[in-house]
């Protein structure tokens, strides 16, 4: 099945028969934005009011016990329609878009958001939908469904960290015949960089890595958000992995001198969708900048990662 064809239909489909995704794409398609330039990564601030419900959602267990969860099957809309990804996953358009074609990909099963075990999952969605991004939230930061395992896709060309991380000084952890995997710290957040030939090599560099990272008190997993591209013309598979310390800035809230802003895996690509105005209007680099910071590991912080792939840190040359 050539699923970009049936993605694309499904995206068409719905926006003319679902009022409600018709509406918010047709305002996606006028929404006004600003770029700001946040050392040597670009950020695109995108004035989007329908995500207030994604970066005001509540996520403690009370509150995801007292709700029913919009991801299952017996709680969406009759209008929501669905494509089969496998035997466990289903494609949907998201209703309330960041990107002009923006899609969730969900399990079948209510079972908890966890990436690890599921890496060889977003590495086949991505081929099987090269014109999108694929990504992922982790439970502490970014999902508004935690409880329900599942990965987002968007259209590509909308995330400036794609184009930037081409030419990024990149420390090589590790490489072989099938691809490398690398440290960045160049643009204003560390990530580690994935690129292989293979879904082997790039399964094998991301469990390493997420072994290696360490998982919060009462979690189950280290807090990551993660995009996976795959590259049709040098076929390639690329996969970032942001590490994360923290869920929300604390500036987060609505009022006087608070920003409803709960920074995930688009954010971290350099695409922020703001659902306040005044937010929107008043947000610059400084506070971008400080806000990763506060939610992202350092170099200081990843050391004993790093070192744990190699034991020459400080002699590492930049590819």
């Amino acid at each position: 099945m050539d699923y970009s064809v049936v993605v694309n239909r499904l995206i068409a489909r719905q926006q003319r028969d679902w009022d409600l995704v018709g509406a918010n794409y047709a305002a996606l398609a006028s929404a006004v934005t600003r770029t700001l330039q946040v050392g040597e990564s670009t950020i695109v601030l995108q004035f989007n009011p329908e995500r207030r419900r994604s970066s005001a959602a509540a996520i403690d267990k009370q509150s995801l016990a007292n709700r029913d969860c919009f991801l299952c099957s017996e709680h969406q809309p009759a209008k929501q329609k669905t494509v089969l990804w496998g035997d466990h996953y289903k494609i949907q358009v998201n209703p309330y878009p960041i990107f002009k074609r923006h899609l969730t990909i969900a399990d079948l099963r209510h079972v908890p958001q966890r990436l690890s075990g599921r890496v060889g999952d977003m590495l086949s969605i991505a081929k099987a939908l090269p014109e999108f991004v694929v990504f992922y939230n982790g439970p502490q930061c970014g999902a508004s469904a935690p409880d329900h395992a599942h990965f987002q896709a968007g259209a590509k060309g909308e995330m400036p960290l794609l184009d930037e991380l081409a030419h990024a000084t990149t420390h090589l952890l590790a490489d072989g015949d099938e691809g490398f995997i690398g440290y960045v710290d160049t643009l204003g957040r560390s990530l580690f960089t994935i690129e292989t030939s293979t879904q082997r090599a790039a399964e094998r560099y991301a469990l390493r890595l997420l072994d290696s990272l360490p998982v919060p008190k009462e979690a189950y997993e280290p807090m990551v958000n993660a995009l996976c591209w795959w590259n049709q013309t040098n076929r390639l598979w690329h996969l970032v992995i942001f590490p994360r310390h923290k869920h929300r800035p604390a500036c987060y809230g609505e009022g006087e001198g608070r920003l409803l802003l709960s920074p995930g895996a688009v954010d971290m690509g350099g695409l922020w969708a703001v659902p306040e105005q005044s937010d929107f209007e008043t947000l610059t680099p400084e506070m971008i900048q400080a806000m990763y910071n506060e939610l992202c590991m350092t170099r200081k912080d990843l050391t004993p990662v790093i070192t744990g792939f190699t034991h020459h840190w400080e002699d590492l040359q930049p590819i």
